[in-house]
């Protein structure tokens, strides 16, 4: 009876801290005209409110998923939780954008550390036949958390301002913290202590080369049509990238054991089909928010309640298609669910300017299913790849793939836009340049899923 409230417990924490870190990575986009007129900033300064979050967590997840791994992971996630908590409370005070700007660093920073702790705690709180089950909650409260963001977001924004947003946060990362601090079992496994050498040397090369890295990477792609030295910034990610994965297979103690890449084929096939995924679900939210609004003619509240079918999908059928991976393999569920979800994006190829509201839910409903489908079993085979000890930084491989896969799918769509409207906004632009424009974008991502696919299948089953 004690296991089983302790596993609630850590159900509980888990779960929360999925959703609230997901949560305000988007809670701010309908925040931004407000936040430009109140701190007399224009729109570039403006974004790095969403900028900083998403770079601060991709680039420090995988060094505080190392750390957990060598330390008690328990105690990086409280403290995680408290640097959220006590930053989304602080952010209310903000006076000046850089101080604000502040602020969202720090959240991300102990967003960062919670994604590198939450899921390797929860998977270690269960036995193996449990896995899938237990993931699902944690996949459906960070499908939850993604999609709720722009929704809850605007409407505390309309209604009672941007600091209501930070505000409600931090009273949900308060109650996180209480449960993290007095309701998680205190035996928790320690990473697996014992599993490591007894002398450890800390990784200072590779962890500065990874997040310099990282960060010039994102940076980079998410700028290509707003900066012109973006692509020479891009370019020098990925090759401060290479000059770090060659420091790594010299390195004692490595922040990544590019062992896992170069010697288990699974591992790497499930972390890129997870970028796919990740980039193609980001996109679709986005691309379809503007059919429905801009060609469709709908409120944003309207579009929002369409768009909340792919959520309520997920939301739904995370936990169940969890407990069936604890039967059936992973693998093959993972790539039934990118097929499906290649299906949907080749349906919204073809969308026409006057589908019917009825085919639009259902090709959302077929998604949902696409990308439940995909998600948990994937999670679930990234981890069943890897022994316990390095559950840390395999999960926060998995977030990182998840920011870069964003980032990526905004800018594939950036650049399709940049080709068909230019610089023009999307409400001045004709509804049959939007429909190409969209025709575009879905069929690209179309072949990106049928590629997960083909990751998919080349993976152990």
């Amino acid at each position: 009876m004690e296991k089983i409230r302790e596993q609630r417990n850590t159900i509980f924490v888990c779960v929360i801290t999925a959703f609230i870190t997901t949560f305000m990575g988007s809670a701010l986009n309908l925040s931004i005209p407000s936040l430009e007129e109140e701190f007399r900033v224009g729109a570039q300064t403006v974004g790095w409110v969403i900028t900083i979050y998403m770079l601060t967590c991709a680039a420090l997840a995988v060094p505080f998923g190392r750390l957990s791994d060598r330390v008690e992971r328990r105690s990086i996630l409280r403290m995680g939780i408290l640097i959220f908590c006590i930053s989304s409370l602080t952010a209310v005070l903000s006076k000046n954008m850089w101080m604000l700007l502040t602020f969202r660093l720090m959240q991300g920073i102990g967003a960062s550390m919670i994604f590198s702790t939450n899921i390797a705690i929860l998977v270690g709180a269960f036995d193996e036949e449990h896995r899938g089950r237990v993931l699902g909650y944690s996949t459906c409260a960070t499908y939850a958390g993604l999609s709720a963001g722009p929704v809850l977001g605007g409407v505390l924004n309309q209604n009672l301002g941007w600091r209501s947003i930070f505000i409600a946060t931090a009273i949900v990362s308060a109650a996180a913290f209480y449960g993290a601090f007095f309701k998680l079992p205190k035996h928790q496994k320690k990473s697996a202590k014992n599993e490591l050498p007894s002398k450890l040397h800390w990784d200072y090369v590779g962890n500065i080369l990874f997040v310099i890295s990282t960060v010039l990477t994102m940076y980079g792609l998410s700028s290509l049509k707003s900066i012109g030295a973006a692509p020479f910034i891009l370019c020098g990610g990925i090759l401060l990238f290479i000059f770090f994965v060659r420091t790594e297979m010299k390195a004692e103690n490595p922040v990544i054991d590019v062992n896992l890449f170069r010697k288990n084929i699974s591992f790497t096939l499930s972390n890129l089909a997870a970028m796919v995924n990740y980039g193609s679900n980001f996109a679709l939210s986005y691309l379809m928010s503007i059919y429905l609004q801009v060609v469709k003619g709908m409120s944003s509240q309207w579009a929002g309640m369409i768009l909340i079918t792919n959520t309520l999908i997920m939301t739904l059928l995370s936990p169940i298609v969890g407990r069936i991976s604890d039967r059936l393999s992973p693998f093959k569920m993972s790539a039934a669910g990118m097929a499906l979800c290649a299906a949907a994006m080749g349906l919204l190829s073809f969308l026409s300017q006057n589908a019917s509201l009825i085919s639009i839910i259902l090709i959302l409903a077929l998604s949902g299913v696409g990308f439940s489908l995909f998600s948990t079993p994937n999670t679930n085979a990234v981890m069943s790849c890897v022994e316990r000890k390095d559950y840390g930084v395999s999960a926060s491989i998995l977030s990182t793939m998840r920011s870069i896969g964003h980032t990526a799918g905004m800018s594939v769509v950036t650049a399709v836009v940049g080709i068909y409207i230019g610089s023009g906004s999307l409400k001045g632009a004709g509804a049959d340049v939007l429909m190409k424009t969209f025709h575009i974008c879905f069929f690209i991502f179309t072949l990106l899923c049928i590629l997960g696919i083909f990751m998919a299948g080349k993976r152990k089953i």
